[in-house]
């Protein structure tokens, strides 16, 4: 046998290593057994892969991005095999590997029912301990539609061989190369189990499925369009150990009493109308507190900054948004054009920036007024899909933050420093500190300008995300059509991230709008502009900060940010002073004057999370005091009447949390 030439890569490590003809991935990674694939020659491939000479080799640990997805789409496997063992006449769909998961869509007679899933689960566990192999078998598409005859989904896909899209996940079974079915074979005897359409690769065997767990069921259009059949999804989680897999549905747990949509039905803060519809989202009172307070110290601090606020209408005339360019973008999420004025399409507006440049362009402009800062909250309508509507987090109508900036090209590095610290500072005040930038760059098919333009715009919004000091991760293609952008990504108290505010460059909506300013040496030159969303909208912020605070908001932003706790009737009257001294020094407080039992009243104050407990009795009385209690269940007595109220205004003033 002739000797082969191989190159192991690990990390910035190579190795150069002789082995015989035959050897697969499997033999040179063996006794490793957290390696489950090789990348060779920058291709992922099955620990089965026979080496040829000259190969750059690496192996794919099971933990990291790529062995994840490889270990929870062989899990997806082992579900469909499951679920056409227990129901037979199922026809397959698509079965991608998602973000901490899988699914796998069916067509089946009647939706599965929790009773299912259990015995779907079982029946996993039972394919998983035989150790099937999976095995790698490239097919002509005939030979594929004469195996697969019976699978018309399937067939659908192979007619889709080099266009199939990410999008729908159609791309984890055909690509653009060769097609290829996946056998699951008998440990034992090699006999045919299951077979499954996939490029692959895969597990070497079921056992090598450590921990996995099936989550729920939903319904889903096949292909992800209406005008296609609705399947049913099985979605299921897979982890390297059973203690990852605890971690993260320990994870889930917890995820789920933050749930803003639950926390804002308990805390009474807002409600999503079925009467005025999907993503429309109505604030009660105390939801109003919240979103008040944000807006008013984010108003605060745009003032100290040199912002000017305007105000624009929630309608337009279509023409407005043809001039920008949305209406050939963004015409789809867009509310469909309302026919006015014998004829004229107005439009719901989508975003604030068309009318911004309006009041830019109103009248003439001088180099001295620059850098102009225009700042307005304003609301905007976009139409989400119904599928992907999430309470306040993904709205059909929300309230943008928006900001943009005309500058001069010369003030354009300086502004955009500026404002990415503002940005940062701000978001610091609200409690968030976890923080990463993204730099998102040119969409090939999509984008207006000169490559030129794009290219300086790029390189200025890079030099300016790096000045600080944060980690800095490209997004490639994710720029708006005018411009590139830098996001920031925050980290919640339970370590989920958020995109949070946004920052574009864009050189593009000037021209198209034609602003001018006069500059220095009397000529007309074109501003730069600067889009700015800091929250991105009120509503998502005030989910991710309720989530993140798990609804025990900080005391500057709670709705009620003290409530007496009379001992006895006779001590109603005293807090009832306490709470009109703290209001006079503009603090909210209530006192809870029920006929309910004082330890039920701190169970309310508890559920409310609410921030301080003011607890009075005789004692109390008699030394001018009040006793608080935290919502930890911690207690601080003899508290002098003013110094009480002199501690709630600091911790509101320093904006600390107890």
């Amino acid at each position: 046998m002739s000797d082969v030439r191989v190159i192991i890569q690990r990390d910035s490590e190579r190795e150069e290593r002789v082995v015989t003809t035959g050897t697969t991935a499997a033999d040179l990674f063996a006794g490793e057994r957290s390696i489950i694939a090789a990348r060779v020659g920058g291709e992922l491939r099955d620990l089965s892969y026979v080496l040829a000479d000259g190969e750059e080799v690496e192996g794919v640990e099971i933990s990291s991005e790529d062995g994840l997805n490889i270990l929870r789409h062989s899990t997806a496997h082992v579900m469909a095999q499951a679920v056409q063992e227990l129901f037979p006449e199922a026809k397959l769909g698509i079965g991608p590997p998602v973000k901490d998961g899988f699914y796998y869509d069916f067509d089946v007679e009647k939706p599965f029912t929790p009773e299912d899933l259990k015995a779907i689960e079982k029946k996993m566990q039972e394919i998983q301990k035989r150790g099937q192999k999976f095995a790698r078998r490239v097919v002509t598409d005939e030979a594929a539609r004469e195996e697969l005859a019976a699978e018309p989904y399937k067939l659908e896909l192979i007619g889709l061989k080099g266009s199939a899209s990410s999008d729908d996940g159609a791309d984890v079974e055909v690509g653009a190369g060769e097609l290829t079915i996946y056998d699951n074979l008998d440990a034992k005897t090699g006999d045919l189990c299951w077979k499954d359409l996939c490029r692959g690769p895969h597990l070497p065997s079921t056992r090598a499925i450590p921990a996995f767990k099936l989550m729920r069921n939903a319904a889903a259009y096949w292909r992800g369009s209406e005008k296609n059949p609705m399947l049913q999804r099985i979605y299921g989680t897979a982890w390297p150990s059973k203690d990852e897999l605890k971690g993260y549905l320990d994870f889930l747990a917890e995820a789920e009493k933050r749930d803003h949509r639950k926390l804002g039905n308990e805390l009474d803060l807002f409600s999503i109308p079925e009467q005025i519809g999907s993503g429309l989202a109505v604030f009660h009172p105390k939801g109003g507190v919240v979103r008040r307070v944000m807006e008013d110290y984010s108003r605060r601090r745009h003032e100290e900054e040199g912002y000017e606020f305007v105000y624009t209408p929630h309608a337009t005339k279509g023409k407005l948004f043809e001039t920008s360019g949305h209406l050939d973008w963004y015409a789809e999420g867009m509310y469909p054009p309302m026919q006015l004025d014998e004829g004229v399409d107005y439009y719901l507006k989508p975003m604030n920036c068309p009318m911004h440049n309006l009041i830019f362009d109103a009248r003439g402009r001088s180099y001295r007024e620059l850098p102009l800062r225009l700042f307005e909250f304003g609301t905007v309508y976009r139409y989400e899909k119904s599928g992907v509507v999430h309470g306040l987090t993904r709205a059909r109508g929300f309230t943008q933050d928006d900001a943009h900036i005309y500058c001069t090209r010369e003030q354009m590095s300086e502004e955009l420093d500026k404002t990415l610290t503002f940005v940062l500072g701000l978001l610091r005040d609200y409690g968030l500190t976890d923080f990463y930038l993204e730099l998102s760059t040119k969409d090939p098919e999509k984008f207006v300008g000169s490559d030129e333009v794009w290219e300086e715009a790029t390189e200025t919004l890079r030099q300016v995300a790096e000045k600080q000091g944060l980690p800095l991760v490209p997004d490639p293609g994710g720029a708006a059509f005018y411009g590139p952008k830098i996001s920031v990504q925050t980290k919640d108290a339970i370590g989920r991230t958020w995109q949070m505010s946004t920052i574009q460059l864009d050189f593009n909506l000037p021209e198209r709008f034609d602003l001018e300013y006069t500059s220095a040496d009397g000529s007309k030159q074109r501003p730069v502009m600067i889009h700015r969303a800091l929250f991105g909208s009120i509503e998502r912020f005030f989910a991710v900060l309720l989530e993140h605070y798990a609804g025990a908001f900080p005391a500057w932003l709670a709705p009620v940010q003290a409530i007496g706790i009379p001992i006895g009737d006779g001590h109603v009257d005293y807090l009832e002073k306490f709470a009109a001294a703290a209001k006079k020094k503009g603090l909210r407080v209530e006192v809870d004057s029920s006929s309910d039992r004082m330890q039920k009243k701190i169970r309310n104050a508890q559920k409310q999370k609410v921030p301080f407990m003011v607890i009075a009795g005789d004692e109390d009385m008699a030394n001018n005091a009040v006793s608080f209690r935290y919502r930890d269940g911690s207690q601080e007595n003899g508290i002098a009447f003013d110094e009480a109220i002199a501690k709630i205004a600091k911790v509101v003033e320093e904006r600390t949390q107890v």
